[in-house]
């Protein structure tokens, strides 16, 4: 029997999963989206044929027609060795990845209002595996727990003391288990440990997080209470003036309402009035929509003053690390974002950055840089398949 480990990732309408051996090799990867929709689809990568789903399926429903999928194709035989999860937010309850059992679910829950969209449908995830797989150890990989080294001066809000104590307000950050892969992988390129390694991680694609790593260790990250503070995302406005909200009220946009712009139609959507996809807003900005084109600005303008601000958390810095579908894609976007960092003595190689450092192993500088910047490709199913294997099979 092949002996296989199932990654889970429920997304508020989506799921994806991915299949690895037993040594981490990916096998194969799945998406079911627009769940709970009359547009719901399921298929495997690199597979033409969709797989069907009941009219407006569930997330449990789009997970099993997924799995049995996998068992079709003889992809997936028996039950999985184990089972790990992705979890958006743990809270001050989990600094690393844990085995699920009764106690861990509800710890997950009581996380739910921290993050209302992600952590019940994370949950339905867990549930659902749990109840195809008992036998299965299954384990949750927390977005958060990287993020929980963060000294208090990184972590606390300007608030009174009582809304940390009694209600835990305070700055938890996201993204997490990309940038702990981004310490890694940076380490092998600069020929370092984990340990020793010092960098600035920018994931960027529809949501965007940056982090100051040192010596393996997040010191600081853009995110905070909720994956709304930091960068211009996608649809997310990041950072704004708290008194937007009375302001907004003086005009008669109540706080739902309010929420709900910030977070779906701000952003690079909001900005440009088109698109949150980068690549269809550079399209639209070499034709010569303005709007497109400032859209880019402020992003890559944020961008810039966010790898400056988190430069003051760092003793050493190693290199400036670009990941995500923006980060590893958009030469523009690099391009852009560095022209506003010329005191930093960063200058790069127009040719590397172009080809997003594919011959280059990842570097995009020019020798002359003060600090080497790398474009590395993320791969958080590959951390989460990792710690799934090492905690269900200690040695």
């Amino acid at each position: 029997m092949d002996e296989t480990i199932l990654v889970v990732n429920c997304g508020s309408s989506s799921i994806k999963l991915a299949l690895f051996d037993i040594h981490c090799e990916r096998k194969a990867s799945a998406l079911a989206e627009r769940l709970n929709s009359a547009d719901a689809s399921a298929r495997i990568s690199g597979d033409d044929n969709p797989i069907p789903l009941p009219a407006h399926a569930s997330h449990e429903q789009a997970l099993q027609a997924l799995v049995h999928a996998f068992e079709d194709r003889n992809l997936m035989n028996g039950k999985p060795v184990s089972i790990g999860h992705r979890v958006v937010h743990g809270g001050e309850s989990f600094r690393e990845a844990v085995l699920i059992d009764d106690i861990t679910v509800q710890a997950i829950h009581e996380c739910a209002a921290l993050a209302p969209l992600h952590n019940p449908v994370n949950l339905v995830g867990i549930r659902a595996t749990r109840n195809m797989f008992p036998e299965s150890p299954q384990v949750a990989v927390f977005d958060t727990a990287f993020h929980q080294t963060l000294p208090p001066r990184a972590y606390l809000y300007a608030l009174p003391e009582r809304y940390y104590r009694e209600w835990a307000v305070r700055r938890y950050g996201f993204h997490g288990t990309s940038h702990y892969f981004m310490v890694q992988e940076a380490a092998r390129h600069l020929n370092r440990t984990p340990a020793t390694t010092s960098i600035i991680s920018a994931h960027l694609g529809n949501g965007c997080s940056i982090t100051a790593i040192e010596d393996g260790i997040s010191k600081d990250t853009s995110m905070g209470l909720t994956p709304l503070e930091g960068l211009v995302m996608g649809t997310r406005s990041g950072d704004i003036d708290p008194g937007l909200f009375d302001y907004l009220a003086s005009r008669g946009v109540n706080a739902s309402d309010a929420h709900r712009v910030l977070n779906q139609e701000s952003g690079l959507l909001g900005l440009s009035g088109q698109t949150n996809d980068m690549r269809s807003l550079c399209e639209l900005a070499d034709h010569g929509h303005e709007p497109s084109s400032l859209a880019i600005d402020v992003f890559c303008y944020r961008l810039a003053k966010y790898f400056g601000a988190m430069m003051a958390s760092l003793k050493r810095l190693d290199a400036l690390v670009f990941t995500g579908g923006i980060g590893e894609n958009s030469a523009r976007v690099r391009a852009q974002t560095l022209q506003h960092l010329t005191l930093m003595g960063i200058t790069l190689d127009s040719d590397l950055n172009a080809h997003h450092g594919q011959f280059s192993e990842g570097y995009i500088s020019d020798a002359d840089s003060r600090f080497p910047v790398l474009v590395i490709p993320t791969n958080e199913e590959l951390v989460i398949a990792r710690e799934a294997g090492r905690l269900a099979n200690p040695q």
